[in-house]
């Protein structure tokens, strides 16, 4: 049931209003996952942490989020979006309030675990609303749009960063606790949200579509209309979220695809992001805010990377756009690999250039493709298991990469990453389709 025919002024405020909703958890997505990147120097100062459990705690929330996608992404499919939008934003509150009170590491591990597992649960949840209320002309952008605000949420972490700092001890725990904030007030809002009527026709509830469609757009559809979209209605629900059925016939190349490109973008953009402040802290001298100000400069350009790839996305393409992306991503890494003994602003350069061509195409294009090449009873299924296969990507990234600059040195750690960048690139040329203009229903008919 989609809204392609009843395109007006109410019904695009309505779009507009669930792309907010579902982009504040997106941006607390990416706040509560680089707040701890920001918090890392004075955690690791106070409890005298070595690299292993640097690792360990930066990649806990990580961890979780792999749980979660894969987990409630199929309970999506079975029981709602909006049962799963509201609860994963409880999540989201309780967990991000007992990290600021954490007693000792390793409690703080287990509360960003748990914290995780709601981070993970929001990425198929919000990008399957998203995509199910937006027309095909629009869908791109509005999707795109929720990687944006990822990269938002990054900056505001480096922003809450610099004002909490004067706050001392209690800096680390206060920007932990502001995440808990934000969270509330997007929960608030989040429940007045309708269920997606393509999930209703799906699992044979048409005349609650209808009642939806109604209300959005001011125009009841018809009984034939809301039936003759509907996909094998009787056998939806026996059938919907089913991972085995990724696996199967035409199916098979798109779940490869859309896994491979975004594992290989989240290894090398988690893998450097999330130390780019310890990276930067040698060259510093010790200075806290210069540090957080070079890794803030950093996600700015991230920021600005998305919003160009936001605005290419429906005109250019999705294809030109994830292999430029691609491109852009390995030959930074490289000319950052090979580098002898750079200077403080090279670096920052250098990876602000990286993370802004990484970001344009395959930081926001996970938010898409996804979603629009799964049909209605997988889709969310679908997209949680490409956000699981992610944090695969994220953990090994997380956990490598300091390792390997310990024993080998910065340069055959980004030699690594340029590595992963390319097998990104080599995937995207000969796997990624073009879904520009077409509606979801067309893309999998």
């Amino acid at each position: 049931m989609n809204l392609d025919h009843y395109d007006s002024a109410r019904t695009r405020k309505f779009q507009r209003k669930v792309t907010l909703l579902s982009a504040g958890g997106v941006f607390l997505d990416g706040f509560d996952l680089t707040i701890i990147a920001v918090a890392m120097p004075m955690i690791a100062g106070e409890w005298g942490l070595g690299a292993a459990e640097k690792s360990i705690l930066t990649s806990s929330a990580i961890i979780g989020s792999f749980i979660g996608a894969v987990s409630l992404g199929n309970l999506t499919d079975r029981f709602g979006r909006k049962a799963m939008y509201i609860i994963d934003l409880l999540a989201f509150v309780l967990f991000a309030v007992l990290t600021a009170f954490a007693p000792d590491l390793w409690w703080l591990v287990i509360f960003r675990f748990l914290l995780g597992i709601g981070i993970g649960a929001d990425y198929p949840i919000s990008a399957t609303l998203v995509s199910e209320f937006a027309s095909k002309k629009g869908r791109g952008r509005l999707s795109t749009s929720l990687g944006a605000m990822w990269f938002a949420g990054a900056v505001v972490a480096y922003l809450v960063g610099l004002l909490t700092l004067p706050l001392g001890d209690f800096a680390w725990r206060a920007m932990l606790l502001v995440g808990a904030i934000f969270a509330l007030i997007v929960f608030a809002f989040r429940v007045t949200l309708p269920e997606s009527p393509r999930w209703l026709v799906a699992h044979g509830r048409h005349q609650e579509a209808r009642d939806v469609v109604e209300k959005i757009t001011g125009v009841r559809p018809s009984r034939d209309e809301v039936q003759a979209e509907a996909a094998e209605p009787a056998q939806a629900p026996a059938q919907a979220a089913r991972l085995v059925s990724l696996f199967k016939g035409r199916q098979r190349n798109r779940t490869l695809f859309v896994c491979g490109f975004w594992f290989c973008y989240a290894t090398a953009y988690y893998g450097i992001s999330m130390y780019t402040p310890t990276i930067l802290a040698p060259f510093t001298q010790g200075n806290h805010v210069a540090v957080i100000v070079g890794s803030g400069i950093v996600a700015v350009l991230g920021l600005v990377g998305s919003v160009i790839g936001m605005n290419l996305v429906d005109s250019w393409g999705r294809r030109p756009l994830i292999i430029t992306s691609f491109a852009g991503l390995t030959a930074s890494l490289v000319v950052l690999a090979m580098t002898v003994n750079p200077h403080l602003i090279f670096l920052i350069v250098l990876f602000s250039i990286a993370v802004l061509f990484s970001n344009s195409g395959g930081g926001i294009l996970n938010f898409v493709y996804p979603t629009e090449l799964f049909p209605t009873e997988l889709r969310a299924t679908g997209s949680g298991l490409a956000t699981s296969v992610s944090r695969i990507g994220s953990i090994l990234g997380v956990i490598a990469f300091p390792n390997m600059v310990a024993a080998w040195g910065n340069n055959v750690a980004l030699w690594v990453f340029a590595a992963v960048g390319l097998s990104g690139l080599l995937i995207c040329v000969f796997m990624a389709p073009e879904t520009k203009n077409r509606s979801l229903e067309e893309i999998n008919a």
